[in-house]
This record gives C-alpha cells, sequence and structure tokens, in this order.
C-alpha cells in the first residue's frame, strides 16, 4: 500500500523549515528551544527502558517522516536538483530542531551540510563520551526510471519476504539509515528532554558525488565536529536477524595512468614493430602487477599489512560464508586472486591491484589499423591495516615508470587517496555498541569487515582525529544504486533501537 502523508503534518514541517533565519555567515540556523529536564534525577540506564517503548510505539510515525524524506529528491550530481538538495538540508534542520538540537544548513563550496548540536542532558552527560553522527541525505539518480515498479520519489510500502518494506530512492542509501539515529534521538527528546551523552551531527550532501566539500568544511568547522567517537549507519547487516558492526573497512587509492608514445597515431602498416606502442607497454605494465601466485610485485605493497588474529579467523570461518554461492551468484565457478585466501579473506583483510578501466587507439566499431598515440588505464587500490596511501601512490608510480621502453612516458590523474580503518577489539565503545545491539537483537553482533571504502570515514579519523563504529541496518538485497532501492522496516525499526540503546549505554563510559 501506498504510505499518504497527512499534507497538514507535512505542510507544518515544510512551514518550519521556512521559518529559518539567514545569519550574517550565510547559514541557516534556528535556536533549540529551551526544554525543561524533568528527568535530570533519573540515570541513562534507569530510562532506556522507557526510551525503547517509545521508539517502539512511534514506529507509524517515524515511517511518516522518514516517507516524507524520501519524497524530496536530492540528487547530488543533478545541478537541476540544487534546489532540492537544500530543501532536504532545510527538512532536516527544522526535524533536528524540533528536538532541542541548535541546527545549521551550512554553506559548502558544493550542497550544503547540516550541523547540529545538542549538549547532553543530565548529570552523566558532562562526562560522557561526545558522539558525532555522520550520514548523508543525497542520493543517487533515479535512471533508468522505466525500471521501476513505482514512482522512485513517490515511497510505498509493500510487502515482502520479511514483512513491510519502503520502496523509494534513497530508502537504505542513506536517508532510511540517517533517519534511525534521528528517531533514536527524538525518543530521547520525548522521555528524558534530550540524549544521555552530547550528540554533533554532520549530514552532508555530497557523499553520492565524491564529497569534494566535506574536508574542506571538516578543517573549517573542526572545533564545532569535535568529539570522542563518530558513528556511521551507512553499512550492513550479515542477515536480517543478525546485526554487525563493520570494524575492517578497506581504503583507497585511485589513479589514472596514461602512457604516451608517438606523437599521433600512426598507420600500423607503416610503423608497426619499429616503434612502441602504447597500447602494448601498458599491457605489459600491467601483466607486471602480479607474481603468478596473484601476489602483489610493488616494492613495498604489503608494508603495513597485517595477518588475521586467530580469535577473527575463528570468527570468520564460523559465519557459514559459501565461496560458490557468493561466485555463483555472479556467474563464476572458482575464485581467482592471492593464492591459499578465501574470497572472504581476499575481499576484508587483503589489499588489492585492479584495473578498472582501460581504452587507447582505435575502439569504434569495425577496423582501423593505427599504432594509437597514448593508452590509459584506471588503477585502484584497496588498502587494509596500517598500509600508508601516499606511500601506495609513489610506489605504484614507481612502478610503472621504471617499466616504461625509451621513448614512452607516463602521466597521472589522481582521484584519491584514503587509509584503511580498523576498530580495535578492545575498544570500550565497540563494547558498548556490542552490548546494546545484544539487548536489541537478542545475539551478540558479528565483527564483520567490507571489501568497499567509505572515504568520509578516513577523512574523520585524519582531520578530526576520531575512530568510527560502523553500524548499519542495510541488507545484501537492498537494491542499493539500482531501481526499486528498498528498506525493510524491522532494519529500520531496529535500527532506531539499537541507536537509542547505544545512546543509553555510552552514558556510563566516563571521558571526561
Amino acid at each position: 500500500m501506498v504510505i499518504g502523508i497527512v499534507s497538514s503534518r507535512a505542510d507544518r514541517r515544510r512551514d518550519a523549515g521556512d521559518e529559518h533565519r539567514e545569519t550574517q555567515r550565510g547559514r541557516v540556523t534556528r535556536m533549540a528551544p529551551v526544554i525543561s529536564n524533568t528527568a535530570s534525577s533519573a540515570t541513562a540506564s534507569t530510562l532506556l527502558p522507557q526510551v525503547l517503548a517509545h521508539c517502539e510505539a512511534s514506529q507509524p510515525s517515524a515511517v511518516e517522516r522518514l516517507t516524507a524524506l524520501l519524497r524530496i529528491p536530492s540528487v547530488s550530481t543533478d545541478p537541476a536538483f540544487e534546489g532540492e538538495v537544500r530543501r532536504a538540508a532545510e527538512w532536516l534542520t527544522a526535524d533536528l530542531s524540533s528536538m532541542g538540537f541548535t541546527a545549521e544548513v551550512c554553506k559548502t563550496i558544493g550542497h550544503p551540510m547540516v550541523v547540529a548540536h545538542h549538549p547532553g542532558v543530565g548529570s552523566e552527560a558532562m562526562h560522557a563520551p561526545r558522539v558525532l553522527f555522520y550520514g548523508h541525505y543525497d542520493v543517487q539518480p533515479a535512471d533508468p526510471l522505466e525500471l521501476w515498479t513505482s514512482p522512485p520519489f513517490d515511497p510505498v510500502v509493500v510487502d515482502g519476504p520479511q514483512g513491510k518494506r519502503i520502496v523509494a530512492r534513497g530508502a537504505v542509501d542513506d536517508k532510511g539509515q540517517v533517519m534511525s539515529f534521528l528517531e533514536a534521538l527524538r525518543s530521547w527528546h520525548a522521555i528524558a528532554g534530550g540524549p544521555p551523552v552530547p550528540v554533533t551531527l554532520l549530514l552532508e550532501g555530497e557523499e553520492e558525488t565524491g564529497s569534494r566539500s566535506l574536508e574542506p568544511f571538516m578543517h573549517e568547522a573542526k572545533d564545532r565536529l569535535a568529539g570522542d567517537i563518530c558513528i556511521v549507519s551507512d553499512t550492513g547487516m550479515w542477515d536480517i536477524d543478525t546485526p554487525a558492526i563493520t570494524t575492517r573497512l578497506r581504503g583507497l587509492v585511485y589513479l589514472e595512468c596514461t602512457v604516451h608514445g608517438p606523437t599521433r597515431d600512426l598507420h600500423s602498416g607503416m610503423y608497426g614493430g619499429a616503434v612502441p606502442n602504447p597500447i602494448q607497454v601498458l599491457a605489459d605494465v600491467i601483466h607486471s602487477f602480479h607474481d603468478g601466485n596473484r601476489r602483489i610485485t610493488v616494492a613495498g605493497f604489503y608494508d603495513g599489512v597485517e595477518e588475521l588474529s586467530a580469535e577473527t579467523r575463528a570468527q570468520w570461518e564460523s559465519l557459514g560464508f559459501s565461496d560458490a554461492e557468493f561466485l555463483g551468484d555472479i556467474g563464476l565457478s572458482s575464485g581467482f586472486g592471492e593464492q591459499g585466501r578465501s574470497c572472504l579473506e581476499r575481499t576484508w583483510s587483503r589489499p588489492t591491484l585492479e584495473v578498472n578501466g582501460i581504452f587507447g587507439g582505435y575502439t569504434g566499431k569495425g577496423a582501423k589499423t593505427v599504432i594509437g598515440a597514448f593508452a590509459t588505464a584506471k588503477i585502484s587500490c584497496r588498502l587494509v591495516g596500517q598500509q600508508d596511501p601516499e606511500r601506495i601512490k609513489a610506489a605504484l608510480k614507481s612502478h610503472i615508470l621504471a617499466r616504461l621502453p625509451a621513448g614512452c612516458r607516463a602521466t597521472f590523474e589522481e582521484h584519491g587517496a584514503n587509509p584503511a580503518i580498523s576498530v580495535r577489539e578492545s575498544s570500550p565503545f565497540l563494547t558498548v555498541a556490542n552490548d546494546a545491539l545484544f539487548e536489541v537483537y537478542g545475539r551478540k553482533p558479528l565483527l564483520i569487515g567490507t571489501g568497499g571504502s567509505i572515504p568520509a570515514v578516513g577523512s574523520i579519523k585524519q582531520i578530526l582525529g576520531m575512530d568510527a563504529l560502523l553500524i548499519g541496518f542495510g541488507l545484501d538485497d537492498d537494491r542499493v544504486h539500482s531501481p526499486n532501492e528498498k528498506f525493510e522496516l524491522r532494519c529500520f525499526h531496529s535500527g532506531t533501537k539499537c541507536h537509542a540503546a547505544i545512546l543509553g549505554k555510552l552514558a556510563s563510559v566516563k571521558q571526561r
């Protein structure tokens, strides 16, 4: 069925955004209302059951609010949607202001950031860790539209094998996950007058287009974003019944390498065999990246790569992960990569060097006998452990340059370098998150890795000096970036309760 938003309620939210006033700094702001803290004498642990009950009771209205946000087509890559991206930022600012946060829509070199802060309530907040929530409110384009079963920005709630699910662009990436921690904060506001720990939120509008404004803004707003731990909900669970905390996130180095040879394209009959062919030179260089055991041959590449602990290896082996199912889903019958490693180990804990695109010479239809003047490869390295992105980048360039024949040269275009992220298993914040997820799900979360990279997490570590807990509630079949993207309501509501429980349990960790 289609979840409709009562127009008067949606209009009131839009009106709240319109009431914001522009400051001299060009930011939209609204003063947080003065809230009487009626629960100041209670501890977070005694209030937590009430907060969780409020999360449960407010599920229908939580879905309405999520639906309202999903209706805003905040597509960050298309200039035609610039106004809608800002409208989403203003919607979030108004919503946070209604919960007692001092919230702002902050100008950047691109799309705006939403920054909000609450000092926390109760005596525990004075000594509790400061929490930074990071997420993004921009979404991917909805194309191809003809493959959607319903309009991408007209959210619908439908039945699925796991219960009700909401279908819309941005449902799980990342609006639904952002709203899961906003709903947790809303329940703390309703029961206690605010969160039991100091909370700052940073919500960006360019994650889907490379986050070009993020690092400049972090440097500018470093003091305002200060905290002890960052929580990110932009990852997934092991399955719908098993929560997970992503403790390993691979880093990324991305280079575009162009090998140049002759000054122009040449007739292959007149010059073939007498001059270097940039395509063949580049192919030889690419072949040199790996040895016969599929280990990377770039000098110093494995510096900082750590082997799994026996405990972590045993846990991963107990997951029941099937290489055959993983490969069969993409039409393959056998794996390929560093010998002696399982698919799970290769994607979660080992570094890679891959060519993501290659072109040169004539690529049109039919035949054209030329030796191209240049050839280009797009090269990505996924990093793990303590690998240094800058050293990897320099070593990769040196490896390529050392293998060029006379008459050839190489130019490089850089597309980012971010370190891998890992959370210490002894971290008190990880212990708190474990306990909180166990309280909601009745089972311990799995500590997993992911083969992907979230550059913002590396920036948070490098610029703000904070570790991040990656606690997400997406599933493998959520169709992220694809038509008919969805978020299981069961995951949405459980995620809300998990964030509420994490906040409650963090209050007992004395940090200051």
